[in-house]
């Protein structure tokens, strides 16, 4: 059965009990609506403790594409190798250590760059979702995120919703339809599927609908 956000919201604040600082990663492929649904969680967990959340999201730690470019990577940009995991990593070390304010990048995807310090992490915010792609890969550097997170979730969603959602957001980016498919087929749901294949199991599972 899939849960709903009021349950899976539930589920958070009852895990997290009073610790000062609990770490919820939501990870999936692309498009399966991450940004959306951890924004949803985030608000309804203010809703009932106003102030606790914040969303510390996994695309602020691009590398820029003049980082990307000398290395030929523009391309994928969107691939584990185009990502500042230990940058990460270290930022979400930091900000378990709740001993602080932690200022975090932010993505600006109309732009394809990420804005250094775009959003800051207080205290206060004793919830803290992190959402993104390659959260629960168990390869490369990723796996050293793991110790980091109490709990874990991961969106569940068709190919094809994926490959739907993907090619209207490029062609949302100015891209024609045959570029908007090229883009979709070769690049993004290859990096979907190498998450859906390759990500350890989360804590809990959510269907998404379309």
């Amino acid at each position: 059965m899939n849960p709903s956000i009021h349950a899976v919201t539930t589920r958070v604040l009852e895990a997290a009990g009073e610790r000062s600082r609990f770490i919820v990663a939501l990870a999936g492929p692309p498009a399966a609506g991450k940004s959306f649904l951890s924004g949803w969680l985030c608000r309804e967990l203010n809703g009932r403790r106003p102030g606790c959340a914040a969303v510390v999201p996994m695309d602020g730690y691009h590398f820029d594409n003049a980082v990307l470019d000398p290395q030929g990577l523009v391309p994928i940009k969107g691939a584990p190798e185009t990502f500042d995991c230990d940058g990460l990593r270290h930022d979400l070390e930091r900000i378990r250590r709740a001993d602080g304010t932690v200022a975090v990048p932010v993505f600006d995807r109309p732009l394809d760059l990420a804005r250094a310090g775009g959003r800051l992490i207080t205290p206060e915010h004793r919830l803290v979702i992190v959402e993104g792609n390659y959260l629960l890969l168990d390869e490369g550097p990723w796996p050293a995120l793991r110790p980091l997170f109490d709990m874990t979730l991961f969106l569940e969603v068709p190919d094809e919703l994926l490959e739907a959602r993907l090619i209207q957001r490029w062609r949302e980016m100015g891209q024609d339809p045959a570029g908007a498919l090229e883009r979709t087929r070769h690049k993004d749901m290859l990096n979907a599927h190498l998450i859906k294949t390759a990500s350890v199991p989360a804590d809990l599972h959510w269907a998404a609908s379309s």
